[in-house]
């Protein structure tokens, strides 16, 4: 049983359960009708806010717009009319328009209060959606989780097998280098120092041939033969384009066997590759060298000892093929600048010609004039000389002239009688000579 006391006579009296909860609901009932109604009318007022807000930012939206228009447009009058007749169209269809949201707001409302319900009742469904899919979800990490920890001891599986692989590999290929190495070194001593030396030449040959040939058809690589400067390298490499040569390497091959006592160093021989580098008119100098085996210096790779002498590299047999293209490449990025060098040269080397046969045509001018004035003047002395000779001569003819001249006159006062005027003999013989032709 329960007891009620009324709140206008002060009376008290008791009331079953049933009463008592028919009360109560009644109650309940009225307090959620009224929280209801109270709620619909902030819910009103707050959209008549929101309505004024918006009425208020749409005219001042318009009275600014208004404003911006009538000072830009005052000269326009028809077209202020035209736009206040937009703005009137608009104003009226933002009516419409909030009038409509308006409706559409007030059909939420009643929807809301329907909804209420059944969104109570989705979150009860959706929280124990949510909890069956945790347990499902920890089931598959759990089958997850199992399923890595055996794929993790199958890489580790595989891993061992792989490793194992490897080093059965590693081993093979070991025993592969061992043999090759041991092949050489007996090779080396079955053949003799100078044979060493032409296996390396016959091998950079032949890679040369194989891998470079090819690609560079025009390309010079041929043995050093020309010993007329009495000393000479192993191979000559030169390549040109448009006749213009870009780039050109003397090669100097190196080896020695094992068991040579004197062992030599590779500095030994740069001194006379760089003579043949410049007696052959090349620009690198390589030396291809399998001297001091142990050096980490050499057997690092290109070695560069321009420190030491212009332009020259030390490497091993397989670096060979690298440093001819490495080479070629570099040249072939300065060829452009070698042809306008070669261009500029042949200009200075026509003006220099050219100032040359002007120096020499002057000074063969010059000595050709001086020897034609002393040939002259000579020819003057010696026409002189000749008209005084001849002035002479013609003093002597005249000379001779009367001499002459006498003689015949002797001649023409010769006669017989006066040869033989007092010589008795000669005129007895004439007279004989007479008397006998008669």
């Amino acid at each position: 049983m329960k007891e009620i006391k009324c709140p206008k006579c002060g009376s008290v009296f008791s009331v079953d359960e049933a009463d008592y909860a028919s009360i109560l609901s009644q109650v309940k009932n009225a307090e959620f009708e009224v929280e209801i109604q109270r709620r619909l009318s902030e819910i009103a007022l707050r959209q008549k806010a929101e309505q004024e807000l918006e009425f208020a930012k749409v005219t001042r939206n318009y009275e600014s717009s208004l404003n911006q228009k009538s000072q830009q447009l005052n000269a326009k009058d028809a077209e202020i009319s035209r736009l206040l007749a937009q703005l009137k169209n608009i104003e009226n269809q933002k009516n419409s328009e909030m009038a409509v949201a308006l409706a559409a707001k007030e059909q939420t409302i009643t929807t809301l209060n329907s909804t209420i319900a059944q969104n109570q009742a989705n979150l009860q469904m959706a929280i124990m959606e949510e909890r069956a899919k945790a347990q499902q979800s920890m089931k598959e990490k759990d089958i997850e989780i199992a399923r890595l920890q055996s794929d993790a001891k199958l890489e580790k599986s595989n891993a061992q097998v792989h490793e194992a692989e490897l080093v059965k590999r590693h081993e093979e290929e070991l025993r592969t280098k061992q043999e090759l190495v041991d092949y050489y070194k007996d090779l080396k001593t079955r053949m003799s120092t100078k044979m060493v030396g032409e296996t390396l030449e016959i091998h950079c040959s032949t890679l040369f041939n194989q891998l470079l040939r090819p690609i560079m058809p025009n390309a010079y690589f041929e043995k050093d033969n020309d010993a007329s400067d009495g000393t000479k390298g192993d191979f000559i490499f030169r390549d040109s384009e448009d006749d213009t040569e870009y780039v050109s390497i003397m090669f100097e091959m190196k080896n020695e066997m094992d068991t040579t006592a004197t062992k030599h160093k590779n500095e030994d021989f740069f001194k006379k590759l760089d003579e043949d580098r410049k007696k052959k008119g090349c620009e690198f100098a390589v030396l291809v060298s399998m001297l001091e085996p142990d050096s980490e210096l050499y057997n690092g790779g290109i070695v560069d000892v321009s420190y030491r002498y212009e332009k020259m590299y030390v490497i091993r047999p397989q670096f060979f093929i690298p440093i001819i293209t490495l080479l070629v490449q570099t040249s072939k990025k300065s060829l452009e600048y070698k042809k306008q060098l070669l261009l500029a040269q042949s200009k200075d080397v026509d003006v220099t010609n050219f100032e040359n046969k002007l120096i020499d045509f002057k000074t063969r001018f010059g000595r050709h004039y001086e020897m034609a004035s002393k040939k002259f003047d000579d020819a003057v002395k010696q026409i002189d000389d000749t008209i005084a000779k001849l002035l002479k001569i013609k003093e002597n003819l005249l000379g001779s002239e009367n001499n002459l001249r006498l003689a015949s006159q002797d001649t023409e006062d010769l006669t017989i009688r006066k040869l033989t005027y007092k010589n008795p003999t000669m005129k007895a013989k004439f007279d004989e000579a007479r008397g006998g032709e008669e």
